[in-house]
């Protein structure tokens, strides 16, 4: 039976089970959500997830929401990518969900899909000090070890990339952390690695902010 996920190419929060299905060899297909007209606010989309938000797993009469859940239904149903240590694995969900991923993707939004006149204040310039400590964390981490949680990948690696492929700007330089720098380039050499806007449907080129006039 081949599963679907709910998602949209500038969705980092949907390329974490995305890319974990498809490098896990996964049966998966993906449903496009228009999100920037409005249709994960819509009383249809609303009917499969009640937050409104995408991604969205459903495989058979099993419907998962939340990026990390669907990682780790995929880790356990296939015996991949869940590392020898669950809870080490799981700690570093948790990190990406709250330091890294609930920073980025906010701050590339306003900053890329948001016209200037309608961005809060400073709210940007505050995820992005934000997201520099992390960084450094992440970097830091990664300077004795080639993957985040176990000796090879896991969805762990999968999550804490979600955002971090996307060329859109948002405070993010591959160049100024050279740790992060390599394990990205060690997870698109994976076999089966796509980018985010190769593995998920959606243009891009049509979400350049609209200044008001």
């Amino acid at each position: 039976m081949t599963a679907q996920l709910w998602c949209f190419g500038e969705s980092g929060n949907a390329y974490k089970p995305a890319l974990t299905m498809e490098l896990a060899g996964y049966d998966w297909s993906p449903v496009y959500v228009d999100f920037f007209n409005g249709e994960a606010r819509s009383s249809a989309f609303r009917a499969i997830n009640a937050m409104g938000e995408v991604p969205v797993f459903r495989e058979g009469d099993l419907t998962l929401t939340q990026s990390a859940v669907i990682q780790m239904h995929i880790a356990e149903r296939t015996g991949k990518f869940l590392g020898a240590d669950r809870n080490e694995t799981l700690r570093w969900l948790m990190f990406d969900n709250h330091r890294l991923s609930g920073q980025a993707g906010p701050a590339r939004f306003l900053l890329n899909f948001v016209p200037q006149a309608k961005r809060p204040a400073g709210a940007a310039e505050y995820l992005q000090g934000r997201l520099k400590a992390s960084f450094k964390v992440l970097d830091d981490h990664l300077a004795s070890r080639n993957w985040i949680a176990d000796t090879a990948p896991t969805i762990a690696d999968f999550a804490c990339c979600g955002y971090l492929f996307y060329p859109e700007p948002f405070g993010f330089d591959r160049k100024d952390w050279p740790h992060i720098d390599r394990w990205l380039e060690a997870i698109s050499a994976l076999p089966g690695w796509k980018h985010p806007y190769d593995l998920m449907p959606g243009n891009p080129a049509d979400r350049a902010p609209k200044e008001d006039t």
